[in-house]
């Protein structure tokens, strides 16, 4: 018989890309207070059936597999002790935009800039300071980047064209948006 957890990953549309799948079984995880199975994911160094399963929403290629196994770590990594689930928002660079404190954000918080400088400058994908940037979004009590979204980055980290680290890095530094609305007091004569 099979878990409430496959059932929901089962219900997911077969027309939905892997990320989105993935992120439909995570999710389910944490609304099913499936706690020991998320421990079992952020066991980075070791696979357990919890990793071999979240390869399952990979296509067959081997290095698809590693992505979506250390995604889940990572989506584990976010949701320790979270009863509700976070499907996240944007690229990554627009989540860790949101790392900061009362001193500033995003691209005026120093250790946010670093963080995202190391992030796009790496030629392989970027494992370790992934999670740094998970854990600071989650002790900053920001939402998380797009789970899904995250996937499909990052199964395209190496096509030159797709340019996933500069649109990352685009997102990250993306000037505030500014207020549009006219202001109706004017200085001076009319004309």
């Amino acid at each position: 018989m099979s878990s409430g957890i496959e059932r929901d990953a089962a219900a997911a549309s077969t027309d939905q890309s892997g990320g989105a799948q993935l992120t439909a079984w995570l999710t389910a995880l944490v609304r099913n207070r499936e706690y020991g199975e998320l421990a079992n994911l952020r066991r980075g160094r070791v696979r357990t059936n919890a990793h071999i399963r979240a390869g399952w929403y990979a296509p067959e290629q081997v290095e698809e597999r590693e992505i979506y196994e250390q995604v889940a770590f990572l989506f584990a990594v976010y949701h320790r002790g979270v009863s509700k689930p976070a499907p996240g928002v944007g690229s990554l660079g627009t989540a860790v935009r949101r790392i900061g404190g009362s001193f500033g954000r995003g691209p005026n918080d120093p250790g946010a800039a670093r963080l995202v400088d190391r992030i796009v400058t790496s030629r392989r994908v970027p494992w370790r300071h992934l999670q740094h940037a998970i854990a600071r979004l989650r002790a900053c009590e920001q939402p998380p980047p797009s789970w899904s979204r995250l996937v499909d980055d990052l199964q395209r980290w190496h096509d030159r064209k797709a340019r996933v680290a500069y649109g990352w890095a685009v997102d990250f530094h993306e000037p505030e948006p500014h207020d549009t609305g006219r202001n109706t007091t004017q200085k001076g004569p009319s004309t």
